[in-house]
């Protein structure tokens, strides 16, 4: 790719996520959502955040694995169980933590 190319790319994706999120603003508030896609939005930042975590959290450098050298998985599972259990952010974080920790120290 040449210099020029990587500028165009840059300047065209700054205009489209300028473009997408000012249509919001744009029309103010004139613009109301359906209340369907009003409830579907509320699902999007958890399916977000399920995009950007499980790919992450499954995968290797050697592919999907499921094994006890995945210490990320094994965190993960660990911190959604306190979440589930106890509802805290604060717990989640450290459990899954000490659980990475220890994973990665003894495994």
């Amino acid at each position: 790719m040449t210099s020029t190319q990587i500028w165009l790319a840059i300047f065209g994706m700054t205009f489209v996520t300028a473009l997408t999120r000012a249509m919001f603003l744009i029309g103010g508030e004139r613009t109301v959502l359906p209340p369907r896609v009003q409830k579907m939005l509320r699902y999007a930042p958890a399916a977000a955040l399920a995009a950007v975590v499980v790919p992450d959290v499954l995968t290797t450098p050697d592919g999907l694995s499921f094994a006890a050298s995945n210490h990320e998985l094994y965190a993960t599972l660990a911190g959604l169980g306190w979440f589930l259990w106890r509802r805290t952010m604060l717990g989640t974080i450290v459990t899954g933590m000490v659980v990475f920790t220890l994973m990665r120290v003894f495994l």
